[in-house]
């Protein structure tokens, strides 16, 4: 007697939504201000107008961007707002901090474009594993945007779960 075989997963309603699926696929670069310093301590401001207006910002076409300086050295703000300029143009996003800022920044503009009410109701496991480095600021934020909508929030895999929320009966 042949049983048949009932796949539960896929009758049980579940909604998987994987970030990975939300990477931004553009190279990750990181502009360091501490070669544009005199000496390795300050910024020259003609020095560094005449290097915004020679340099070939061309290079940072579609790349992701983060500014920031390595140097314990006093950086203007207008420093990092006239590279800003330079580069919006060119590149595909721009933040101040580090290559992990720029990650949670790229991750969160996707998110932003997520339409909370496509999972109004629904029983959503949110993917735990990717291929690629998912910023645990992206879990936070995801769930945040959820919870309000969701009936259950789970963590993992359809086949194996972590509950982690679930709407109270009203």
């Amino acid at each position: 007697m042949e049983t048949e075989i009932i796949n539960r997963v896929a009758n049980s309603g579940l909604v998987t939504l994987d970030l990975e699926e939300y990477y931004h696929p553009g190279e990750r670069v990181v502009y360091d201000v501490k070669d544009n310093l005199f000496m390795g301590l300050i910024l020259k401001e003609k020095d560094f107008r005449a290097f915004l207006k020679e340099h070939d910002w061309s290079q940072y076409a579609g790349k992701n961007v983060a500014i920031t300086c390595t140097e314990d050295a006093i950086v203007p703000t207008w420093a990092y707002m006239l590279l800003t300029l330079q580069l919006q143009p060119y590149a595909n996003s721009i933040v101040f901090g580090s290559l992990v800022d720029l990650e949670e920044k790229l991750y969160f503009d996707a998110i932003g474009q997520i339409n909370p009410e496509d999972y109004r109701d629904a029983r959503v496991v949110v993917k735990g594993c990717s291929k690629v480095p998912v910023p645990t600021a992206a879990y936070v934020e995801l769930t945040r945007m959820l919870r309000p909508v969701v009936q259950s929030l789970l963590f993992g895999e359809p086949c194996s779960t972590v509950p982690l929320y679930k709407r109270p009966k009203a």
